[in-house]
């Protein structure tokens, strides 16, 4: 009898981890049988982790060298604001033709956390391709709740606007990218955030010429949103107390169709920002026919593009947009 149960126990464990293992190949040898369609992910998030402590995944190099051929300039102020400094870094390809399209990088984080070099990865490998690339910083929750950093997102957007000259980029060709916080925040950058609140000179003479959104969220108005710790924490307020403010801080709210092309990043195993915000978002660019490029990416959670496989993927796609719309 207890032969028959530790036989059924250990059949029962060589079944389990047969199905691990073909969850965990999986993904692979679908790459391998259709290298040009999206990457397949693990849909769980400890799958995720156990592909990478196998070796099955790599992960990104977030402080990649900078080549000898593309100049940094870091720590430039493009506002002081009760005697705190905001910057931002630059990578200036020293043989780029000039002017050159401008790629501006911001950064996520819940609002709360993050740093304008977590996209060092993104930054030189544009670089190398011929761009301009810059990484901004703003003000997070522990300074201000909204809307400082949406303010010092605008304010930063007209200093680009202001300074192409002396850094040879060109205002008219440039992009605004984000990732999760910083991808909300470059949907408002890309679609006027109050119209680009005050409207200042240098706004009304250019405009975002394209907008990547990388697992942002776009409306806050939604019961998952109104909800989360995250939005009622950014916003310093409950949905009940300022419904108005979550309309506001929604990308959604100033969408038109004289908006920038759009490009949207998502893994649909995203439980931090559910997928639906970025179908929501695609649906609406379709309905005033601006152009959407969605790339929907099967059984990936959020900030998949750490993945080297997934960040490969992404910058493949986002150079094919940049081709298009910015060259």
């Amino acid at each position: 009898m207890k032969l028959k149960i530790i036989k059924r126990i250990l059949l029962g464990l060589l079944a389990l981890f047969i199905i691990l293992l073909l969850l965990m190949i999986t993904p692979r040898v679908w790459a391998l049988l259709n290298p040009k369609k999206p990457p397949v992910g693990y849909h769980f998030v400890v799958a995720d982790y156990i592909a990478v402590w196998t070796g099955l995944e790599a992960l990104i190099n977030k402080t990649p060298d900078i080549p000898s051929d593309i100049e940094e300039i870091k720590n430039i102020e493009y506002k002081n604001i009760g005697g705190k400094s905001l910057q931002l870094d630059m990578y200036i390809p020293k043989n780029v033709a000039k002017p050159a399209p401008l790629l501006v990088f911001i950064h996520g984080g819940g609002w709360r956390g993050g740093n304008r070099e977590d996209y060092l990865v993104y930054l030189v490998a544009f670089a190398k391709k011929g761009y301009i690339t810059a990484t901004v910083s703003y003000r997070l929750l522990k300074d201000a709740p909204y809307p400082a950093c949406a303010e010092d997102i605008t304010d930063a957007v007209a200093w680009f606007y202001n300074n192409g000259q002396k850094y040879g980029y060109d205002p008219d060709r440039i992009a605004v990218i984000g990732g999760s916080a910083g991808g909300h925040l470059a949907l408002l950058a890309g679609y006027g955030w109050k119209r680009a609140a005050a409207e200042s000179d240098s706004s009304q003479i250019h405009r975002i010429r394209a907008v990547v959104d990388i697992y942002g969220p776009y409306d806050l108005t939604t019961e998952y949103a109104r909800n989360h710790e995250l939005v009622t924490s950014f916003l310093n307020h409950t949905y009940d107390e300022a419904p108005q403010l979550f309309i506001e801080a929604s990308p959604k709210h100033y969408l038109d169709k004289s908006d920038p092309p759009t490009m949207i990043l998502h893994g649909t195993s995203d439980e931090l920002v559910p997928v639906s915000q970025s179908d929501s978002l695609k649906a609406d660019l379709d309905k005033l026919g601006i152009p959407g490029f969605y790339c929907r990416l099967p059984l990936w959670p959020h900030t998949m593009d750490v993945v080297q496989r997934v960040n490969d993927y992404s910058q493949q796609q986002m150079n094919v947009f940049f081709e298009k719309y910015l060259k």
